[in-house]
């Protein structure tokens, strides 16, 4: 018979001790929390949690093991006006569960009510919480620990990146064992990747409209239990949580970071016709901003926003990324639509969860980086975060592929990018590397479509082509499409080597989308988020050798620079940064302003960049000195000697002083 105790009030969740599990929920509002066990055979044991402290609820069973499902019936008023929706006829996840299993496929029975409770009771179909032993042999695994200033970020769809990898065993493709695998471990190190961003790993849902298209939530921003890695990434489903670790420990032995994009401002409940999983069941009043008559604030356009601005919604947030870094070893967190954590409700440097973050001795040495707006009211916030944040910088990547593939950018707002967008996030103290430079990310073109489209094409995420930005900045160098005459593709191959020189030598925290390097096309889908299939998985076997050699030896040169790896800022008078017209004179007023579009970058006395975004071929002549175009604009035993520089249209080169 089970008997269950009081317990203690942290941590939250479920937690195994060796002798039982002691359960902690919170729920400012409930009057009654059940707590549900299943055994083997599905059948559902009902006990109240004895015990409360302040918001938290919380009991302990003895004799309790890893493996137990259960789940939470959680007793309260049915008030919408007042944003309470407690129906105790549905089972509900627990928000901190280490590990959830079952399916969350659309059915009635998941609805909670709209204008009333709906009383089906849905336990036969819910999904269930199970208990997890957290312990694991970490073997001395450290951080890396990478400085910022050398830090390169590879953003990467966990599955979309092995998946196809024909030197990974076919049982491990897609999951973490083929990511810490030595083929792909040595391949980033290759590359010269420091930091590998995986889209959402926890567990999430796809949501009801999709599944009735027939379609899947692919990228993971529709989260159903945050604290529980997602089983489809495991070769294992009911090991996921060490095949992570042993992941993440695999590539810390390689000097490789592993952020983590986490989804902290909506969930899968999605709006008030949505699914009851968790959260709206639990507290939904608590959890979500509600307008005056109870009504979801939609300022994610995802159909609900979390509140992170309590006491006990700001700690449910701490502990759970407190979780990632001391449980799974996790670098830091890409935070998703990240001005949400800064609501109460308009939008604050110092609101509780960034102050939160600042004062854990855990969390502030980590890697927090955000996507700086939302779509509410003043959710754009680029360049307003405070200084432990770096950030998505949209400026740099709209500037750059306009200056390379539109020319209608001038030179200085050009170089203002390419000096780390000291006019949006030189203040507080911050220092360059909190500007993430980026020319493409999960969310748009890929960069072989930037040259290849000219609009979106994405037919098949069945929204009749409405989803998605029509502002691209692209360029389809005259034939829409991948196809084209050879003059096309040299020039569309001149574009991505300009733009791919830009973003890895500029100053700055420079992320490359995983692909990228080997030609990856999505065939103009901008917003592939439902696209789990060949659209999106890497081809390896016809990736573009030449391009992947290009971007390694870009990297491995970008680590040579003193000037972009010091992370400090660019001052005039200082040897981090000369500007030069195309005749090696100092850069005037009149020449920043002029429509020229010549320019030398001379970063650290000894290296040069020198650009061409003009339509037609033109001559610069190099500073002073004998200058030798470096790998991968010459090769590695023949270095070019040059002292002018015949430069193509929309071309660049790098060189070294001898």
């Amino acid at each position: 018979m089970i008997r269950i105790s009081s317990g203690k009030n942290a941590p939250l969740g479920a937690s195994y001790d060796g002798h039982g599990v002691n359960f902690t929920l919170f729920s400012a509002h409930a009057e009654r929390v059940e707590l549900c066990l299943f055994d083997e055979e599905d059948n559902e044991t009902r006990h109240d949690l004895p015990a409360r402290t302040g918001n938290l609820w919380h009991g302990y069973v003895e004799g309790l093991k890893p493996g137990q499902r259960y789940g939470y019936r959680v007793h309260g008023p049915w008030d919408t006006a007042q944003g309470h929706r407690f129906n105790p006829a549905k089972l509900l996840l627990d928000p901190c569960a280490r590990r959830v299993v079952g399916s969350t496929d659309d059915s009635p029975l998941f609805q909670g009510g709209i204008d009333s409770p709906d009383l089906h009771d849905n336990a036969a179909i819910a999904p269930k919480s199970v208990v997890v032993d957290t312990n694991y042999n970490w073997d001395g695994d450290q951080h890396p620990r990478t400085p910022w200033g050398n830090t390169v970020i590879y953003e990467a769809h966990l599955k979309g990146l092995t998946q196809l990898h024909p030197a990974l065993p076919e049982a491990i493709r897609g999951t973490w064992c083929a990511l810490g695998h030595p083929v792909m471990v040595n391949y980033l190190t290759n590359l010269g990747i420091t930091a590998i961003e995986l889209l959402p790993v926890m567990h999430f849902a796809s949501e009801p409209r999709l599944q009735r298209l027939g379609l899947s939530n692919y990228w993971g921003y529709n989260p159903l239990a945050l604290w529980s890695p997602d089983p489809r990434y495991a070769s294992d489903p009911d090991n996921a949580l060490n095949e992570l670790r042993d992941a993440v420990k695999s590539l810390h032995r390689a000097g490789i970071e592993v952020i983590l994009d986490i989804v902290l401002n909506h969930t899968a409940e999605v709006d008030v016709e949505g699914p009851t999983f968790s959260l709206r069941g639990i507290d939904n009043r608590s959890y979500y901003w509600l307008s005056e008559r109870g009504d979801y604030q939609n300022w994610t356009g995802c159909g609900n926003t979390l509140n992170l601005s309590q006491p006990d919604t700001v700690q449910f947030a701490l502990e759970c990324l407190r979780y990632w870094v001391e449980t799974c070893h996790v670098d830091g967190f890409r935070f998703d639509l990240a001005s949400v954590m800064g609501r109460t409700p308009d939008y604050r440097q110092d609101a509780p969860l960034f102050e939160a973050i600042k004062n854990c001795p855990v969390l502030s040495q980590v890697k927090l980086i955000a996507e700086p707006w939302d779509i509410g009211p003043g959710g754009y916030q680029v360049g307003n975060y405070p200084p432990l944040f770096a950030e998505w910088n949209d400026h740099y990547r709209d500037a750059v592929r306009r200056f390379w593939l539109h020319g209608d950018l001038p030179l200085g707002e050009f170089a203002g990018r390419f000096a780390a967008s000291a006019d949006v996030f030189r203040r507080n103290g911050r220092l360059p590397a909190a500007t993430v430079n980026l020319v493409t990310a999960h969310d748009g073109f890929t960069l072989r479509d930037c040259v290849s489209f000219n609009h979106k094409h994405n037919e098949a995420n069945g929204e009749d082509n409405q989803d998605g930005t029509n502002n691209n900045h692209s360029n389809n160098h005259g034939v829409e499409g991948a196809g084209g005459s050879l003059a096309v593709i040299e020039r569309r191959r001149t574009s991505i080597h300009a733009l791919l020189t830009s973003l890895l030598l500029s100053q700055g925290t420079p992320m490359l989308l995983a692909g990228d390097e080997l030609g990856h096309s999505q065939h103009g889908n901008n917003n592939a988020y439902c696209q789990d299939n060949a659209i999106t998985w890497l081809n390896w076997q016809e990736a573009h050798q030449g391009l992947t050699s290009f971007v390694s030896a870009l990297l491995h040169l970008r680590q040579r620079i003193p000037a972009l790896t010091r992370n400090q800022w660019w001052d005039e008078g200082d040897d981090n940064v000369r500007w030069l017209d195309n005749q090696a004179r100092p850069m005037t007023a009149q020449a920043w302003e002029s429509s020229g579009r010549q320019l030398q970058i001379l970063l650290s006395d000894r290296w040069l960049i020198t650009l061409n975004g003009a339509d037609d071929v033109a001559d610069i002549v190099l500073p002073d000195g004998e200058w030798r175009a470096v790998p991968p604009f010459a090769g590695e035993e023949n270095p070019v000697l040059m002292a002018v520089w015949h430069g193509a249209a929309h071309g660049v080169c790098v060189f070294q002083k001898s």
